[in-house]
């Protein structure tokens, strides 16, 4: 299945049903009195999370959903039908905007969230509600509302607890496929991913997480260079970042420190709330050093890059450093959520 994680569609509720202003005639039932029902309401439309979802591919060429209008009112006091209401089912982690102000009308974090996204209009009165000791004969009534009508702008945003961030070729899709059952594509050529890939890394039978793969960046991407900008979103609900960083040796016009301080300025230039992540630098492909010049080259790139937080030396093809960085990551993960409970613990009491 393709994977698509932005969609625009225009949504368009029911309007309700016009209310009916009539009069009760019966034989050997004279001056009946009004008797004119009240209208339908018009069907709504609301958003769901699903998670049975993993794309929004379904609203990529089907753009278009109108709820129907309610029924009119009809004498005999009888009240129009209500139309049913429509239900739109995305992926858990579908953000939704109002294309034309840029609201921000959900965001469907967990399974089963909804959202009302357009509502129906509200049925009109029949002529029995306006009729009073000194009005006894109304022949008023009133229309139907309208339903709302909006462009929807749909933004998924992947669930995942710790997110790969790096140059092209940095080997993010080889360490997921060596922490967990995913298995994205790996060539030794740039950007063979080209949309997200989701692992879960179990730690032991009880505790694992969610690691999110995105296409590699690159300088000027803000520019629209590469991939651009475009898939950064799914690091936004992320607890902790990976810079990976190719470290293994390159040809002399290829500077592993200058590339590094690239990716951090694109995720600085993109969000600076998303820049303000942990993040923990992953130094890759160590294996390829020679085995008496490694650490000291690992240190040269530390003092160059002028980087002060957590390092790990790994190996994501042989598999070396990385069982280190899992339990690493899960212990981070854990005290992460710990301190989040105790927060909801004081803001309550």
């Amino acid at each position: 299945m393709k994977f698509i994680d932005e969609a625009r569609i225009d949504v368009r509720a029911g309007n309700g049903g016009n209310g009916a202003a009539s009069f009760r005639r019966e034989k050997f039932i004279p001056k009946g009195g009004p008797d004119g029902g009240d209208g339908g309401r018009g069907g709504s439309i609301f958003i769901e999370a699903d998670r049975n979802l993993n794309t929004l591919v379904d609203y990529r060429y089907t753009r278009a959903f109108r709820a129907r209008n309610g029924e009119n009112g009809r004498g005999g006091d009888c009240y129009g039908r209500g139309a049913d209401d429509i239900v739109l089912r995305v992926p858990v982690g579908t953000v939704v905007h109002d294309d034309d102000s840029g609201e921000l009308l959900a965001d469907l974090a967990h399974d089963g969230a909804r959202a009302l996204v357009a509502r129906g209009g509200k049925g009109g009165l029949g002529n029995l509600h306006f009729k009073s000791s000194t009005n006894r004969a109304p022949r008023q009534c009133t229309p139907g509302e309208p339903g709302e009508e909006r462009r929807l702008r749909l933004e998924l945003k992947v669930l995942a607890d710790v997110g790969l961030l790096g140059m092209p070729n940095a080997g993010k899709s080889t360490f997921i496929r060596a922490v967990s059952a995913a298995r994205p594509k790996v060539a030794d050529y740039p950007f063979t991913t080209l949309h997200p890939n989701l692992g879960v890394v179990r730690v032991d039978a009880e505790r694992s997480f969610v690691l999110a793969d995105i296409p590699g960046l690159i300088e000027g991407a803000a520019q629209g260079a590469g991939l651009g900008h475009q898939f950064l979103r799914h690091l936004a609900r992320t607890r902790l970042l990976l810079h990976v960083v190719d470290l293994a040796p390159h040809a002399p016009d290829v500077d592993p420190v200058r590339e590094a301080r690239a990716i951090v300025e694109e995720l600085r230039q993109y969000d600076e709330s998303l820049y303000r992540k942990p993040r923990w630098l992953v130094l890759n492909k160590t294996d390829l050093i020679d085995a008496d010049t490694r650490a000291a080259r690992i240190a040269g790139f530390v003092q160059a890059f002028g980087w002060s937080g957590p390092v790990y030396a790994i190996s994501a093809l042989s598999g070396e450093g990385c069982p280190a960085l899992v339990y690493d990551i899960m212990a981070h993960l854990d005290a992460a959520r710990a301190a989040e409970a105790d927060d909801t613990t004081e803001t309550r009491a």
